[in-house]
C-alpha cells in the first residue's frame, strides 16, 4: 500500500486514469463484444472520450475488435486482474473488510469494488468472488446447500476450474416462487452440480404455501428427505433480498406491502422478514430450510450487492448466523455510515 500511496503523491492523476481504464475494461469483459455507443451509455461518457480510450487499449493489445464490437484479449484479462488488486488497495477494501467484520460480528467479509446499483455489470465481480471462495472451501464429498435468486444464478454461471472437489452434492434449500425458473433454487442446484461435476437433489414444491397445507407438504417422503439433506449441509450459500423486493416476488399487493414496511421490515431470508436489528417482524409458511437450521451448518455464506441492500444485509447479519459475507463496495460504504465507523 505504501508504494501505491507514493505513486499517487508523485502522479496525482494516476488513480483517476486507473479507475477510468479499470471501469472500461470491466464493461468490456462483462458485456463484450460490445460497441462504443453502448460502452459510452454504461459509463455515462461521450463516444469521443470512449473512442480515445479504446484506441489506447487497442494499441496495448488489451482489446480485440470485430464487427460485433470489442472484447478483451487474453492479455487484457490478465491486466484486468492486476488492476482489480490495485483498485482494492486504492479503495482500501482490506480495511473495510476488517472493520466491518468486527462491527457486524461476521467471521469474514469479502468486498469487491463497485456498486451493483450504479453499475449492474459489477454483478460479475460479486459472482466471481463467491464462486472462487466456494471452490476454495468445498471439499470432497461435501453437501452444498443453495438458495434461489438472481445473484445465486450468476454465481452458478461463474463456477469454473480444473481442480474441482469430487462427489459434491448440491441441494436447494427453498421451493420455487413461481417466477423465472432460471433463478429457482432447483435450477441453480442443477447448474452448480454440472459445473462441479457432482450430483444434485431437487425440492419439488412451491416455497410459499397456505399454513394449513405446510405440514402435509413437508411430510411427503421425497420432500422431507431433501430438506433433511439440506440440514446436514457442510456449506450453505444464500442471497439476501430487501423486504420490498421479496414481498413483490411473493405477490404482495400494495396495501400488504405498505403494512409490511410499516412493521419495520427491511430484509428477508429463509421466509423471514427482519427489521434493522434482526428481529423477525413476519414469518411466512415456507417449504425448505428455516432460519434455526443454520445453527447446525458449519459454514454459512451470505451474498448480496448494491447500495440499496445495505439495510437488508445489516438486518440479516444481525441474526448472527453468517460466517462469511460477500458483498460490494456500495453496501460496505453505506454500512460504514450506518454503523458510524470512521
Amino acid at each position: 500500500m505504501d508504494s501505491l500511496v507514493a505513486l499517487q503523491q508523485l502522479v496525482p492523476e494516476l488513480s483517476e486514469v486507473l479507475e477510468r481504464r479499470y471501469s472500461l475494461l470491466r464493461v468490456i469483459r462483462n458485456d463484450g463484444p460490445i460497441g462504443r455507443r453502448f460502452i459510452a451509455a454504461k459509463l455515462d461518457n461521450s463516444e469521443r472520450v470512449i473512442r480515445g480510450e479504446l484506441d489506447v487499449l487497442r494499441e496495448q493489445g488489451l482489446i480485440v475488435s470485430s464487427s460485433l464490437g470489442v472484447r478483451l484479449s487474453a492479455q487484457g484479462e490478465q491486466v484486468l486482474m492486476v488492476l482489480q488488486a490495485m483498485i482494492r488497495e486504492f479503495h482500501d477494501l482490506g480495511y473495510l473488510e476488517s472493520v466491518l467484520a468486527k462491527a457486524l460480528g461476521v467471521g469474514k467479509m469479502i468486498i469487491v469494488p463497485g456498486d451493483v446499483d450504479s453499475n449492474p455489470s459489477g454483478m460479475r465481480e460479486l459472482a466471481d468472488a463467491t464462486a472462487h471462495y466456494l471452490l476454495d472451501v468445498l471439499r470432497d464429498d461435501d453437501v452444498l446447500a443453495v438458495s434461489g435468486g438472481t445473484t445465486l444464478a450468476r454465481v452458478a454461471e461463474s463456477v469454473s476450474g480444473q481442480d474441482l472437489p469430487r462427489n459434491i452434492t448440491v441441494v436447494p434449500i427453498r421451493g420455487g416462487l413461481g417466477e423465472d425458473a432460471k433463478i429457482h433454487a432447483n435450477s441453480i442446484a442443477v447448474t452448480l452440480a454440472e459445473k462441479l461435476r457432482g450430483s444434485y437433489r431437487q425440492l419439488q414444491a412451491p416455497e410459499d404455501v397456505l399454513p394449513c397445507y405446510l405440514e402435509q407438504i413437508i411430510s411427503e417422503p421425497r420432500i422431507r428427505e431433501v430438506i433433511a439433506l439440506g440440514r446436514r449441509a457442510d456449506v450453505l450459500v444464500h442471497g439476501i433480498g430487501t423486504a420490498e423486493e421479496m414481498a413483490r416476488r411473493r405477490g404482495f399487493d400494495d396495501a400488504s406491502l405498505m403494512e409490511l414496511i410499516a412493521e419495520g421490515a427491511v430484509g428477508e431470508a429463509f421466509g423471514c422478514y427482519f427489521d434493522v436489528n434482526g428481529n423477525i417482524v413476519r414469518n411466512t409458511a415456507s417449504v425448505g430450510l428455516r432460519l434455526e437450521d443454520l445453527e447446525r451448518i458449519p459454514l454459512v455464506i451470505t451474498v448480496g450487492g448494491g447500495r440499496s441492500k445495505a439495510w437488508a444485509v445489516l438486518s440479516v447479519l444481525s441474526r448472527g448466523y453468517c460466517d462469511v459475507c460477500i458483498t460490494d463496495e456500495g453496501v460496505a460504504r453505506r454500512l460504514m455510515s450506518i454503523k458510524e465507523i470512521t
